[in-house]
């Protein structure tokens, strides 16, 4: 996407040996307003990009850059920056550079709120992107409805996130969907009929998720045989898993994060708990098998995307992102990346990054190609989105099928 010419633009006419023996036979003044009236013509045919000018776009982002959570605010951020050079090197947004204003929350409480603040009042930021927690987001979406500023979040799946109102975008699928899709997963193609929750009392993705899970497996036929709750951060869950284990559950789902899933998932298998484990998209982190290691394998969870995916926008995207990165990306780079895309391709059909019109052609996106799949929003501005399924096996997260609505 260079404003270069290709390497080939002054061939043709003047490769040929005739055409150099009479270039070579005219004056000197004659031979330049030959190559000048070739460039000239030739121009047209060369894509050239202009450079943007002018004010930056700013679109702020909040993520968990650091803490306990930083894992998944790393990726978000990488597919961010991603997005934002790929904008820039195609003429930004409207002809404008586009910046990224970075804050870090921390995995903090109260601190989502903080950023939103700074971003929003004083970067003047015309879109904000994030959180993946959904109690962050929540943190930081009425700050954003009151400024009239929309918020994409790439990952945030409690439907309370976009019931915040009509400034509030959702680009993943929400937990009614994961958490049915789960249910119905295990009962329908794992064979299994008891289920055991763990649950982070504390997150609110977490309590949302298990209790679309509870009611879906039950509905099915199958039966939850304990529910037991810590806080996130907590290291120790042998006290919750010793009670599940008197109930001889053939699965334990944990709708929580990475962390707290690989610690509960040895200790499990410590206490000689054989359960499948099942869990959700708070899984997706490189982190997981480096925590749970051995006690992970046979586990299955669901999530937005994979690398693996054979569509071509997503193959482009992992080429360019693992030559960035030297890694493949993650579910959450992905998102953020398509999360930027939107705005982009919102303020395009808009013609303008003032804050209502962006809001409203966000809201009439309807098949928006980005590299998570096509993406449209619905009356409550959530992404209608295929899940994936992922399964560990042999030490690797191995992606199973797609599940859509």
């Amino acid at each position: 996407m260079s404003g270069e010419r290709g390497a080939g633009a002054f061939d043709g006419p003047l490769a040929s040996t005739a055409g150099v023996s009479w270039v070579r036979g005219m004056p000197a003044v004659l031979r330049l307003f030959r190559f000048f009236a070739l460039g000239l013509a030739l121009l047209p045919l060369a894509r050239v990009v202009a450079a943007p000018t002018g004010d930056p776009v700013k679109i702020g982002f909040f993520m968990s850059l650091t803490g306990r959570d930083a894992s998944f605010g790393e990726a978000a951020l990488r597919g961010a920056r991603l997005a934002v050079a790929d904008l820039n090197a195609s003429g930004g947004i409207l002809g404008r550079p586009v910046e990224l204003v970075v804050e870090d929350n921390r995995s903090l409480p109260g601190e989502s709120a903080t950023a939103a603040k700074k971003l929003l009042g004083r970067d003047k930021v015309v879109a904000l992107v994030g959180e993946c927690a959904s109690s962050r987001t929540l943190e930081a979406a009425p700050l954003a409805q009151a400024a009239g500023v929309p918020l994409v979040t790439p990952a945030s799946t409690n439907p309370r996130v976009t019931a915040v109102g009509d400034c509030i975008f959702r680009v993943c699928f929400a937990d009614p969907f994961q958490g049915a899709v789960l249910a119905t997963y295990a009962w329908k193609n794992l064979g299994l009929h008891r289920a055991a929750l763990l649950v982070d009392s504390s997150a609110s993705y977490s309590v949302g998720l298990a209790d679309v899970f509870a009611k879906t497996f039950t509905a099915l036929g199958g039966e939850v045989v304990a529910s037991q709750k810590y806080a996130g951060g907590d290291k120790d869950f042998r006290a919750q898993l010793t009670a599940i284990r008197a109930t001889h559950a053939e699965a334990i789902f944990l709708p929580g994060y990475y962390v707290e899933a690989g610690l509960s998932a040895r200790q499990a298998r410590e206490l000689g708990l054989t359960a499948t484990l099942l869990g959700g998209d708070g899984f997706e982190a490189p982190q997981l098998l480096e925590i749970g290691g051995e006690a992970l394998e046979g586990a299955v969870y669901s999530t937005h995307y994979s690398a693996e995916s054979a569509d071509p926008v997503s193959r482009r995207f992992v080429a360019s992102y693992t030559a960035r990165y030297g890694s493949a990306p993650v579910g959450l780079g992905a998102l953020t990346y398509d999360a930027v895309g939107l705005i982009a391709d919102a303020a395009s059909r808009a013609g303008s990054v003032e804050r209502v019109a962006l809001k409203q052609a966000l809201a009439a996106t309807r098949d928006f190609a980005g590299v998570t799949g096509r993406t449209g929003f619905d009356q409550n501005r959530d992404a209608q989105k295929a899940a994936a399924i992922i399964a560990v096996r042999g030490g690797r997260c191995v992606f199973v099928e797609s599940v859509r609505p």
